[in-house]
């Protein structure tokens, strides 16, 4: 017989019990409840020294442990802690056994858990690391479907500053829409060069990315401050997979002829330079002909998009059956009385969640799906396929 079904304790009654009726023998007694000869007599013994108190669980502690580390050694990595917040169990050991070299100290690795049990190390935040949805997969065949956008590879100019190119190229026409030179990678210079090139050439339908900054971070669906910007004008952000820039090939070939021809000698400065890359984008939009437009220049296939920039981003009114919240601005919106984080680049911004299975919920900024947020958790996962959630191509509302 086990024990099982009631407690241990109640079992170790029942046992005594039955032992001091005296009804069976102890060998039976014992085969009985599925225990030793020599546990029975342990409970006997500790019956009658202790009463029915000796019957209780015992901790398995061990009463010695001849490597414990003493414990003035202890206080003393906690004092030298105290002392120096900054310093690691490495540097505060070596300094305690320059003052104590009589002493045996423990291993760093034991010192960072006494840091641990004290209190004096807090836990490094888990870095959490975002999916990829992976290749793209849509295909151009009309100007203006897909654009392809990237920061070229810094160089350095004759007045010693460095100059990075940001170039733009519609992807079936090969037409350089954009070629600025930037004195740096950054968020406002790149929005105002898409607000520039919005204006003077229309929406296109998605941007292709590399997930660099500006274009992508590491927050939620690896969303930027730019590409978010971009979903509010209806443009879907794509990015290539990291590391594999063949995935943007076309674009690639581009800045291999851009290098040779307007860096190749650099200009003395940055004006000088952004003249240069302004005669490179002529000659290779309308004089330079390419063999996969049939020898043709890319001015003669490209057209301007209908889709033209709205002067003011309207709201976005999400369908009547999703739960609406309004990130704020720690970056988190709130659920049922719990913080939920999403992300600070949609700081200020309302995301719909649309309820799939129970307790598990579609999230979406405007039309495209960000991530699955499951409520038992309270956490937003990323999905690897990020798609709109109506049609293709998302437009502004």
């Amino acid at each position: 017989m086990g024990w099982r079904g009631v407690t241990v304790m109640d079992q170790r009654i029942r046992f005594l019990s039955d032992y001091l009726e005296g009804f069976y023998s102890f060998s039976e007694l014992c085969q009985h409840f599925g225990v030793s000869r020599k546990t029975g007599y342990k409970w006997v013994g500790r019956y009658r020294d202790y009463g029915v108190e000796g019957l209780e669980e015992r901790s398995r502690r061990p009463l010695a442990c001849p490597h414990q580390t003493d414990d003035a050694i202890i206080q003393a990595i906690v004092r030298e802690r105290r002392k120096h917040r900054t310093w690691g169990p490495k540097k505060l050991l070596h300094v305690i056994g320059k003052r104590h070299p009589e002493w045996t100290l423990p291993a760093i690795s034991t010192a960072a858990d006494i840091l641990k049990r004290k209190g004096l190390i807090e836990p490094k935040r888990r870095r959490l690391r975002r999916q990829h949805p992976g290749c793209p997969k849509t295909t151009c065949n009309a100007p203006n479907e897909i654009w392809t956008a990237d920061y070229k590879g810094h160089f350095k100019m004759l007045n010693g500053q460095y100059c990075y190119p940001l170039t733009v190229c519609d992807m079936h026409s090969r037409y350089l829409l954009g070629c600025s030179a930037h004195s740096a990678i950054s968020l406002v210079a790149s929005q105002v060069t898409f607000t520039r090139l919005f204006k003077t050439y229309g929406l296109p339908e998605r941007i292709r990315t590399d997930n660099g900054v500006p274009f992508a971070s590491s927050a939620i669906a690896r969303l930027s401050a730019l590409s978010v910007w971009w979903i509010k004008l209806g443009v879907y952000p794509e990015q290539i997979e990291p590391g594999k820039p063949q995935q943007n090939g076309k674009h690639e070939r581009m800045h291999r002829t851009l290098k040779k021809e307007a860096t190749i000698p650099p200009g003395r400065h940055l004006t000088a330079q952004q003249q240069q890359l302004n005669a490179f984008r002529e000659e290779y939009n309308k004089i330079r002909p390419h063999e996969s437009l049939d020898m043709k220049t890319p001015a003669e296939v490209y057209t301007a998009s209908n889709r033209k920039m709205p002067e003011n981003i309207l709201p976005y009114e999400y369908p009547q059956h999703f739960e609406v919240r309004r990130v704020s601005r720690n970056g988190g919106i709130r659920w049922h009385h719990h913080r939920v984080p999403v992300s600070q680049t949609l700081i200020e911004d309302r995301i719909g969640f649309e309820e799939i299975d129970d307790g598990v919920y579609n999230v979406y900024f405007r039309e495209l799906l960000i991530g699955r947020f499951y409520e038992e958790m309270g956490i937003i996962k990323d999905v690897i396929k990020r798609v709109p959630m109506r049609h293709q191509n998302p437009r502004p509302v």
